[in-house]
């Protein structure tokens, strides 16, 4: 019994490798099926087969986190990251706390990099994390100093614009997404200002957000470029 567990769990095996792939195909039918759910006008029919097949996934999902579970000595495949993937995943289902979590089942398709051994890419992946690691230091001075002026965008649109605008711009935590928005070039356009100065001030700001957008870019760039050329 403990021989079958441990094949039928390990993707190293065909059956094993046969296992995970229908387990992967049912999670993406189950996100599917989830995301189907938040549609509006959603047939009561409808809605009642995709309760019935949540129900098939739920006890598949269970089934499956029992058995990695006895395959593994002591019980450590609820320690791993997996483990403790798949178990939140089903969780609230048994305790109806009202918190739906199915949508973390995307991360369990991690394992396809296991299963069809996309792993011998591990060299590729590893440039790229040295890449991150060589700038660390620049990218934490970096995002200390967009917090700084996030906050201080906010501080000074905030006086600038709540006198005119104190629906919009409430407080300073309220005028933090403009600092967002603005900063990030993004400007959705749902908070902008109307009086002279603030129109002025948020020009500084724009300008400033492009500059925050190309020191990352150019960091990033440069890193990529000297990883992948010392990889070769």
């Amino acid at each position: 019994m403990k021989e079958l567990l441990t094949r039928l769990t390990n993707s190293d095996t065909k059956i094993g490798r046969v296992f995970d792939v229908l387990i992967q195909v049912l999670i993406l039918l189950s996100l599917v099926s989830f995301s189907i759910e938040t549609l509006p006008n959603v047939g009561e029919t409808t809605y009642h087969i995709l309760n019935t097949f949540e129900l098939f996934c739920v006890v598949i999902f269970s089934l499956e986190y029992l058995l990695r579970l006895l395959s593994t000595k002591r019980f450590k495949y609820a320690f791993t990251f997996s483990g403790v993937i798949d178990l939140v995943a089903i969780l609230p289902f048994y305790i109806t706390s009202g918190v739906d979590l199915r949508s973390l089942r995307i991360f369990r398709l991690l394992r396809v990099f296991r299963v069809f051994k996309f792993l011998k890419y591990s060299n590729s992946l590893d440039r790229l994390l040295n890449a991150f690691s060589s700038i660390k230091g620049e990218l934490f001075i970096f995002s200390v100093v967009t917090s700084f002026l996030l906050y201080l965008s906010a501080v000074g649109i905030y006086y600038f614009e709540n006198p005119a605008q104190p629906e919009k711009f409430k407080s300073i935590f309220h005028s933090l997404w403009w600092s967002v928005t603005t900063l990030t070039t993004v400007g959705y356009g749902d908070m902008y200002p109307i009086t002279t100065g603030g129109k002025l001030f948020s020009t500084l700001v724009v300008f400033l957000g492009l500059g925050l957008v190309a020191v990352p870019s150019g960091l990033l760039a440069t890193a990529f470029s000297k990883g992948f050329k010392n990889g070769e």
